[in-house]
Formats: C-alpha cells, structure tokens, sequence
C-alpha cells in the first residue's frame, strides 16, 4: 500500500496538529479528493510512535464509520498518510449549520447513531479511538460521520492493560480518567459519546473545565460528588481527595431542555460516573431512543448547496483546534 508522492496534487491546508500538517489534495490519475497527512520526519528520532500505531490500526479498521486510509508514501524525510477527503468536521458542521451551534434532534440522533456504531466496530476489534471529541468527527455532505484522527488510540486485551491517563481532550475525558486511572477499558470512548451527545443538543461543551481539577469540579457540579457508597473504591484512585466540596446530581432535562425523556435516558446511560455502569456501544444502538432506525440513511442531513457556499475557511489560530480536519 506504498504509493509514490506524484501520484497526489497537494491543495490547501485544512488544519496543523502537533505533529502533522493536514492538506487537501487530488488524485492526479482519478480526480479524486483526498486527504493528505504530512509528517516531517526528524533524522534522529525517526517515524513517531502515534503515526505508526494510527496506521497499524487504521489498515484493520474497515469501516463505513471510520475515515479510510488509503494509501502510506514514506520518503527520506517525510511520511505521507493517504485518507478519504471528508468536507468538515463536526465542530465545524455545529457552527455553520446550528442554532448557536445546537443542531435539530434528527441530525443529532443520525450523527449519534452513526458515531455508536464507528465506537462499536473499533470495540469489537480490540480498539480504544481515546481521543473522541467534535473536531475529530468527520462529516460528509451526505450527512455520513466518520470517525477521525487514531493517534492516540491504542490496541487492547486479555490480560487487563495498564495505559497512559494522559489521553484524551480534557473536556471529554472521563472521570475516572481525571482521577488517575490507568486501567480502563471501552468506557473510556463511552463517556466522551455522551459529552459529544450533550454538545450537539445545546451548541455548548458540557464539561469546559480549564484544567485536570476544574474539570473534575465541573463533572461533580453536574453529577454530584462521588463518595463510596455512590461509587465503590472511588477513594482508591490516585487523584481522589476527601475534601471535595459537596454537590448533589441535578436533572439533565433542565439542562437539555429540548431532549426527549428517552433521549435524556440514553444521555445518562452513557454519562455514568462509575466507568463499569456506563452502557456499551452495542447496547445504546440498542436503546429505545433509536427504535425507529433500521440504518442511518433514512436520517441523513444533506447540505444544499447554498448552505455549501456559507461554510467558511477554518480557523487555525485557536488551541482547541475549532474548525480544522483532524485525520
């Protein structure tokens, strides 16, 4: 799957990470949009770990729900990484195509949907993405979501793994993440779902926390404070004190007001405090909330044309990433 660098038209930028510029590109032999994720190689230090573990991951998972790579050009000093061209990412989707950023419920139950069974299929295959967030959530103009971006997302297995708690953006990453620990397991993606889920429904971050601590406040604000009887061995965790100030949890409805009762149902199944409570990804495509699904095309969101037109270039200077295409 080693291609040749003249086989791709590089276009404009769509976003810079840390380690890798994205561009737009073309397929000089079939016309076909791509996505092209650069990486400059350092002499010294060589392919980094994240590239070669996205790729490893990403070539064994085939899925509709995730974005495809196509195609790997190493060079001398640079590494190329091929994907599908997707037309923005779901960041920037809420912004154009939102009431203040909130979309309308049929585009937030096709998006979940779509992006339970993206969660589902990297579960089944030993994955965890670790880094579920809008910005990296891809969207076609066919309204098809696609999961983006594997750089941190790491295989898993029997016996139990111990991983890094530095994963995550922090205003998705769940509590028992917050609070130190290092051997979680699916619940990880689920909880970031359910931020995801809450964010659609108001245009707003559900968590905005400004560090590791206000985070965790936050959560607690929302969700009351975790003590041992509402969550066993919670003071077992690292990070865990016992002078936290004390909030009870508060109803999601007045919060999410134009969310259905079964909605808000499923929004609390995947917003569990405890991570062994949280519902699976199999078991939410299963929820009453989606009864009327059989496949997500009869709930795609197209964009006409003039809504097309209105989309403007990505903003690249905040260090959220808001608007950029993360591959």
């Amino acid at each position: 799957m080693v291609g040749s660098s003249s086989q791709f038209q590089q276009l404009e930028k769509l976003g810079e990470g840390t380690y890798a510029t994205v561009y737009k590109g073309r397929n000089r032999a079939t016309g076909a949009l791509v996505a092209l994720k650069e990486i400059n190689l350092d002499s010294e230090e060589g392919t980094p770990s994240t590239a070669i573990r996205e790729i490893s991951l990403m070539k064994e998972l085939d899925y509709h729900n995730i974005v495809t790579l196509y195609d790997v050009i190493h060079t001398e000093n640079k590494l190329t990484i091929v994907f599908e061209y997707m037309d923005r990412d779901l960041k920037r989707y809420m912004e154009v195509h939102g009431n203040n950023g909130a979309l309308d419920l049929k585009t937030v139950k096709s998006f979940m949907f779509q992006l339970l069974k993206g969660i589902m299929f990297c579960h089944d295959n030993r994955v965890l993405h670790r880094d579920l967030k809008p910005q990296n959530l891809l969207i076609s103009n066919k309204g098809e979501l696609k999961l983006g971006d594997f750089g941190l997302a790491r295989a898993f297995g029997i016996p139990f793994n111990t991983f890094s708690n530095e994963v995550v953006t922090l205003w998705y990453r769940a509590p028992d993440v917050l609070l130190g620990s290092r051997a979680y397991t699916t619940s990880i993606d689920i909880w970031s779902a359910g931020c995801i889920f809450a964010e659609m429904c108001t245009g707003k971050p559900l968590f905005p926390g400004s560090a590791n601590d206000d985070q965790l406040m936050k959560i607690f604000r929302l969700m009351g404070t975790p003590n041992e009887r509402t969550w066993p061995g919670v003071s077992s965790y690292p990070n865990y004190k016992n002078n936290w100030q004390i909030f009870v949890p508060q109803d999601l409805r007045l919060l999410i007001p134009n969310l259905d009762s079964m909605g808000l149902n499923l929004l609390n199944s995947l917003l569990q405090m405890r991570p062994e409570a949280r519902i699976t990804a199999r078991q939410a495509l299963q929820h009453p909330w989606f009864h009327e699904i059989n496949n997500p095309s009869p709930l795609m969101h197209h964009i006409n044309d003039s809504q097309q037109q209105s989309q403007q270039p990505p903003q690249q200077q905040q260090p959220s990433n808001n608007g950029q295409i993360n591959y």
